[in-house]
C-alpha cells in the first residue's frame, strides 16, 4: 500500500476525470467527494471508482459536460434535472436552494431525476448536517434486489442515509442489501470468494462464486425489512423524482446500455423548529456513549480526522491505473 495526501487523491481523480471527458466544475464535485470518500476509508467508492466513472464518460453513460437545471415547483420542493450527468455537480447545485429553504420554512425537499450513481450517501447528508441541518437521503439504483419470494431483481441496493449537526458525528448510511454492491465487484477483480450471505445465484441460492452473484440478485439485510426499505427508498428517489425504476435503469457497471437516469431524494430539516430537540438528542447520544458505545459514523469522522493529517494508504495497482488516467507520473511518497 502506498500513502496518500487527500489533496493528492482529489488532484488526481480531477485530472482523471477531466482528462476522460468530464467538465472541470462537473469533475470538481465528483472530485471533492472522491477526497471525502478515501478520507472515511471507504475504498470501494473511492479511488478504486475513478476507473469506471471515466470509462462511464467515454462510452456514453455519462454525459461529462452536462449542465443541471432547477426547478422548484413548491416553495419549498426543488427538482434538478441532472442531464445524465453525474450526481454529485447535480446535487451540489441543489443543495444551493435545499439549504436556504429549509432555513426559511423549517424543512424542505430535494429530488434529481436523469441522474447517476451519486457514490456514498453519507457525503451529502454530511454536507446537510455541516450546513446545521438534519439531513435525510436516498437513492435508487439498477434492480438488484429480488423481492420476498421471488428471485428477479425488482429494486436496487438503494441506500438511506441520516445526519445529525453538532459534533457528535452521527451519521446513518446503509443500503437495503446486507453488503454494497461494489463489494462483490472488488471481489471479482480480486478473484476471491464471497461469504455465502451476500448473494444468491439466478436460482436464488447463495453463492460465494462473485461472478455469479452479479448475474443472480443481492441478499436484502434483514429480509423482508431490507426490501421494505428498498421499495421505500425507490417510492422517494425514483417515482417522485420522475426518474427510472431500478428495473428500468441500465448497469452502473459495465458500458452496456445508455445512462442509467437514476435518481435521489434529500430532505432537510431545521431542528430549531423544536426547541426540545437539541437536549433531546444529546440525551440519546450521551446513553450511548456513557456505556462505552459507538455513535453511528463516529468511525469515519475519526478516520477523516486522521487522513487530513497523515493521509491515506491506497492500493498501488489501483494508484497507477489512477495516475494513467490523469496523466501523471509523479512518484508517491510513502
Amino acid at each position: 500500500m502506498q500513502r496518500v495526501s487527500l489533496d493528492r487523491v482529489e488532484s488526481l481523480a480531477l485530472s482523471a476525470l477531466v482528462n476522460s471527458g468530464t467538465s472541470p466544475e462537473n469533475a470538481l464535485a465528483l472530485a471533492k467527494a472522491t477526497r471525502i470518500t478515501e478520507a472515511q476509508g471507504i475504498a470501494s467508492h473511492g479511488l478504486a471508482y475513478l476507473p469506471i466513472y471515466c470509462q462511464h464518460v467515454q462510452c456514453g453513460k455519462v454525459l461529462g459536460d452536462a449542465k443541471p437545471e432547477v426547478t422548484a415547483p413548491r416553495s419549498a420542493a426543488f427538482r434538478v434535472d441532472a442531464g445524465n450527468g453525474f450526481a454529485h455537480p447535480a446535487i451540489a447545485m441543489g443543495f444551493e436552494y435545499l439549504i436556504p429553504a429549509a432555513r426559511e420554512y423549517g424543512i424542505a425537499v430535494l429530488n434529481i431525476d436523469r441522474s447517476y450513481n451519486c457514490g456514498v450517501l453519507g457525503v451529502h447528508t454530511g454536507a446537510l448536517a455541516d450546513a446545521g441541518l438534519i439531513g435525510f437521503g436516498t437513492t435508487n439504483a439498477p434492480a438488484s434486489v429480488a423481492p420476498s419470494g421471488g428471485n428477479r431483481p425488482v429494486v436496487g441496493t438503494n441506500p438511506w442515509s441520516f445526519a445529525l449537526p453538532g459534533d457528535t458525528g452521527f451519521l446513518v448510511d446503509q443500503s437495503a442489501s446486507v453488503i454494497a454492491k461494489s463489494e462483490i465487484m472488488k471481489a471479482k477483480r480480486e478473484s476471491r470468494a464471497i461469504p455465502d450471505t451476500w448473494a444468491f445465484d439466478p436460482n436464488g441460492k447463495p453463492t460465494t462464486d462473485p461472478e455469479i452473484a452479479l448475474t443472480g440478485s443481492m441478499a436484502p439485510s434483514g429480509g423482508y425489512k431490507g426490501v421494505n426499505q428498498a421499495l421505500m427508498v425507490e417510492l422517494l428517489a425514483a417515482a417522485l423524482s420522475g426518474a427510472n425504476l431500478g428495473i428500468q435503469a441500465s448497469p452502473f457497471s459495465g458500458t452496456v446500455g445508455g445512462p442509467p437516469g437514476t435518481g435521489q431524494c434529500f430532505i432537510a430539516i431545521d431542528p430549531s423548529i423544536s426547541a426540545g430537540f437539541s437536549s433531546q438528542a444529546e440525551l440519546l447520544c450521551a446513553a450511548i456513549i456513557d456505556q462505552g458505545a459507538r455513535l453511528p459514523g463516529v468511525n469515519r469522522r475519526d478516520q477523516m480526522l486522521h487522513a487530513e493529517a497523515e493521509g491515506v494508504l491506497v492500493n498501488p495497482d489501483i494508484l497507477e491505473t489512477v495516475k494513467g488516467l490523469a496523466g501523471d507520473d509523479k512518484t508517491e511518497l510513502s
